[in-house]
């Protein structure tokens, strides 16, 4: 029965975060409880437990209403929560990163010719300037997946895991107005691939930071010009 319980309550994750993920719940939207379990066809108790793990993982916040009382919702899409997600995730990609650089020479070059594969693809996209976004979003997460599948131990994956789909909502939301600096993050991509492939840690955990963060500060100029989403 706990087992059955456990898998009703991680589906019931997993869905919802999907939900949130692609938009399907929008940014600031307001979270009912019984609805979201009428939309899966399942009890409350499951719903229940998925909202609080996505309370504690920042998919959703508390927000006021009047004076004295809170509601659930969907957490905003704003610069501030952009900086802090892209330099979570860069941190933890870097140490990665410097996992993969210190990997012995046949393995790394193994890993360099996929990393180097993929951002080839996505230079050729870039420079054709066709707008793709499903299959640079994919270039780009397979990119850095490449990485930390063969840099992290399980617990930097399960860190990984949790925070990085975080990320997807603002390249979903604000996809068509970064890809036009596709080429900038291919750059930043060489940096990376030239450290690992010599083998130098620290600059390889360095390059990979600073693709987030430069990709951070991107984004932060297109949500000036778009707006915030989801703010209260």
């Amino acid at each position: 029965m706990a087992d059955r319980q456990e898998s009703n309550l991680r589906k019931c994750f997993q869905q919802i975060r999907e939900m949130i993920v692609r938009g399907r719940l929008a940014p600031g939207s307001r979270i009912v409880e019984a609805e979201l379990a009428e939309r899966l066809g399942v009890s409350r108790t499951p719903v229940r437990g998925a909202l609080h793990l996505l309370y504690k993982e920042g998919y959703i916040v508390s927000a006021p209403v009047g004076s004295r009382k809170t509601r659930l919702a969907v957490a905003a899409l704003t610069k501030e929560d952009a900086r802090e997600l892209y330099s979570i995730v860069g941190h933890l990609e870097g140490l990665a990163a410097a996992v993969t650089a210190r990997m012995e020479s046949a393995a790394r070059t193994a890993v360099v010719g996929r990393l180097k594969e993929l951002n080839q693809e996505l230079s050729e996209l870039a420079k054709a300037r066709r707008s793709d976004p499903n299959r640079i979003f994919e270039l780009d997460i397979n990119f850095h997946e490449t990485i930390v599948e063969e840099g992290a131990g399980p617990r930097l994956r399960a860190l990984h895991g949790s925070i990085k789909p975080q990320t997807e909502r603002y390249w979903r939301l604000y996809a068509s107005a970064i890809v036009d600096q596709l080429g900038i993050s291919v750059d930043e991509h060489l940096l990376i691939v030239q450290a690992i492939s010599a083998g130098d840690a620290a600059a390889a955990e360095r390059a990979l930071q600073m693709n987030w963060e430069n990709g951070a500060e991107r984004l932060c100029r297109v949500i000036d010009t778009l707006g915030e989403r989801g703010s209260w």
